[in-house]
């Protein structure tokens, strides 16, 4: 597997997305009470995204909703892209084990190298999974553990993958991001410094340190798109303000103010939404 170089960091070609069922505002996992989900909103929320992604140039998969599986639209737990190498995670919560199949079938359809998590010991989710472009950060959370961590490194050995516990959140990427090849943005909460902390020890890279004051808003999308440059899809001005002019204040970026409130409230980010892909082929 060729390693991605910095100045390919954030070039995609495809995306996987997944319809929001109606069954998530009754049934979707959460870590606590946040509020009830209007899905309505959710879903007018969702194709903000969707058509954000379209626009950016990506060929767009869009997989049906599916009302047995109530988190399937967060969809990036399914799989980890890297290059041309896909991981068939197993996801922590075994309601959401049978997610995988449908996105499985869309990443060999690409022609990608699939690689399936097949044992029963493992459990990884894409969410705590951030990839820098020149290394891994697994979190070691209730959703992920030891061997998934182990297996997620025997796929992906070109890059050092550094194992980072996550507690009182849900993923590692609840709490952090990659707004570039050199930009780890972090909230200021006592538990992602704590992971930043450890982050720096662990890294052989220094990364430059964007801290916004709401911890959920560090989950961003960062994309290198030819003849645009960077752009970067962040929290909405009207859901996280103070966070949203520190994002405002990034030079020489386009950036995309994407609302996310409705599914916020079962825990799920932006990059929740997607398995972004840098593939030539078609779907």
């Amino acid at each position: 597997m060729a390693a991605i170089t910095s100045s390919s960091f954030g070039q995609y070609s495809h995306a996987i997305v997944r319809g929001i069922p109606a069954s998530l505002p009754a049934a979707a996992l959460r870590i606590e009470n946040q509020g009830e989900v209007n899905l309505e909103n959710a879903r007018r929320e969702h194709a903000v995204y969707v058509e954000t992604l379209k626009k950016l140039g990506l060929h767009v998969h869009e997989l049906a909703a599916d009302e047995q599986f109530p988190d399937c639209v967060f969809v990036e737990d399914a799989a980890v892209v890297v290059g041309g190498t896909a991981l068939i995670t197993r996801p922590g919560a075994p309601s959401r084990r049978k997610e995988v199949e449908v996105v499985k079938s869309v990443l060999e359809d690409l022609h990608l190298n699939v690689v399936e998590m097949q044992d029963e010991s493992a459990t990884l989710d894409g969410g705590d999974v951030l990839f820098t472009g020149k290394e891994i950060f697994v979190g070691m959370s209730k959703r992920t553990n030891q061997r998934g961590a182990e297996i997620l490194a025997d796929t992906f050995k070109d890059y050092a993958v550094s194992k980072i516990p996550v507690t009182d959140r849900l993923h590692l990427k609840t709490i952090c991001g990659a707004a570039g090849p050199n930009v780890i943005v972090i909230g200021t909460g006592e538990a992602p410094q704590k992971v930043l902390k450890t982050m720096q020890q662990m890294s052989d890279y220094r990364y430059e340190k964007l801290t916004v004051p709401d911890d959920v808003a560090a989950n961003c999308i960062y994309f290198n798109i030819p003849g645009k440059g960077n752009v970067l899809i962040h929290c909405a001005q009207e859901e996280f303000p103070e966070s949203a002019k520190v994002f405002q204040k990034l030079k020489d970026y386009t950036l995309i103010p994407v609302p996310n409130s409705e599914l916020a409230k079962v825990d799920g980010g932006l990059t929740c939404l997607s398995i972004l892909i840098n593939k030539s082929t078609e779907i």
